[in-house]
């Protein structure tokens, strides 16, 4: 049985307050505040940690193993002000709306029926829930909102579920990565006076390319990536500093530990008389751990089976790169499921279909039953 119609509105209304709400990583105090307090407005209990995650949970000190569902309250963006939001044409437009505002209204108005469908005893519970609205999902937040999480309740975390993105993927695998600053200096000086000195660009543009020469595991895919670089000061002085970011990204997590070898010698092979090499590893996602087969495609089963049934398509399969990647890393089944249907994600004109937001209540609804009490 789904919500159906009888949640449409509350869901619009719930994601046009909450997509307002500016929360960077790091900075998602406002967020958290208001979800909370939505939470016990609802009757339900709801708390704060010191990593800002907000969680709910019912019936954990009577049943030992728990199924988590989560979705981060953080969004790409540093605003710190309101969010800017548009509706127009059957289409909210915001900065992070889709990604993931729109999954964390799913979220909370799935656990609230939920829970009120245990209570009346609609359903019977076999294992106990828990939500997470948690932060630090993006960028260099470096999904340390769930890995603070898992250090606290992980080992009694059975299987979880996190719903991030659009509609219908669903996560088969995590996709880890380390990024890195890489920096050089040198003395510098004048552009012909002390043409032949080594300039810091030039030596960090060849390290680039060594970089993107690197042999890389063929054990399973990996991909390289620089992301920005920096340096120098005018047109006519040799550069004494320059800096770039770095990363690269496979599923493995030995691929992971092969490539920052690799990197760490080409740091150590780069540097020469009078040029200084620095790295410095700014943002870590673990890849894939022990997962057990049958679990996870236990998991995989009921996911399908919810997204068909309440939304109507086929799931698109594929490794990504979210909150499931801490559980993954752990041999907890895990995946991540997308709950509405938008487009534009990452940038400032993302937006999300108004009428995918009733089904996508019920796909998160249909997930929980599966998973908490089939």
């Amino acid at each position: 049985m789904s919500y159906g119609t009888d949640v449409a509105q509350e869901a619009h209304d719930l994601l046009c307050t909450l997509a307002r709400i500016p929360a960077p990583s790091h900075d998602e105090g406002r967020r958290a505040e208001f979800v909370r307090d939505w939470l016990i407005g609802q009757g339900l209990d709801a708390e704060i940690d010191d990593a800002l995650n907000v969680t709910s949970s019912y019936g954990v000190g009577i049943i030992g193993r728990i199924a988590l569902f989560s979705a981060h309250t953080d969004v790409v963006f540093p605003d710190t002000v309101p969010l800017p939001l548009v509706e127009q044409d059957g289409r909210i437009q915001a900065p992070g709306v889709g990604d993931d505002t729109a999954n964390l209204v799913c979220l909370l108005l799935a656990y609230r029926e939920l829970l009120r469908r245990i209570r009346t005893g609609e359903l019977k519970r076999r294992r106990a829930v828990m939500i997470a609205a948690n932060s630090c999902e993006e960028g260099l937040g470096n999904l340390d909102g769930m890995k603070a999480l898992f250090a606290r309740v992980g080992r009694r975390i059975e299987t979880f579920v996190s719903l991030d993105g659009y509609a219908p993927h669903v996560v088969t695998r995590p996709v880890g990565s380390h990024r890195w600053r890489i920096s050089c200096d040198t003395p510098g000086g004048h552009s012909y006076a002390k043409f032949g000195s080594p300039n810091a660009i030039e030596r960090l543009s060849a390290f680039i390319c060594a970089f993107y020469q690197l042999e890389r595991p063929d054990e399973e895919p990996v991909t390289v990536n620089v992301g920005r670089i920096e340096g120098g000061t005018t047109v006519n002085s040799i550069a004494q500093h320059a800096e770039a970011l770095i990363e690269y990204r496979s599923v493995s997590e030995a691929c992971l530990a092969t490539m920052r070898e690799r990197v760490e010698r080409l740091v150590e092979q780069s540097a020469a008389e009078n040029v200084r090499f620095a790295l410095e590893l700014i943002g870590e996602r673990p890849g894939e751990g022990p997962i057990d087969p049958v679990r996870q495609n236990a998991l995989m089963k009921a996911c399908e089976q919810a997204v068909v049934e309440t939304l109507g398509e086929q799931v698109q399969w594929g490794p990504s790169s979210t909150d499931a990647n801490v559980p993954f890393s752990l041999g907890i089944p895990a995946t991540t499921v997308g709950a509405i249907r938008g487009a534009g994600a990452h940038t400032r004109e993302e937006w999300v279909d108004v009428a995918s937001l009733a089904p996508g209540v019920d796909c998160a609804l249909a997930l929980m039953e599966r998973l908490v009490c089939a």
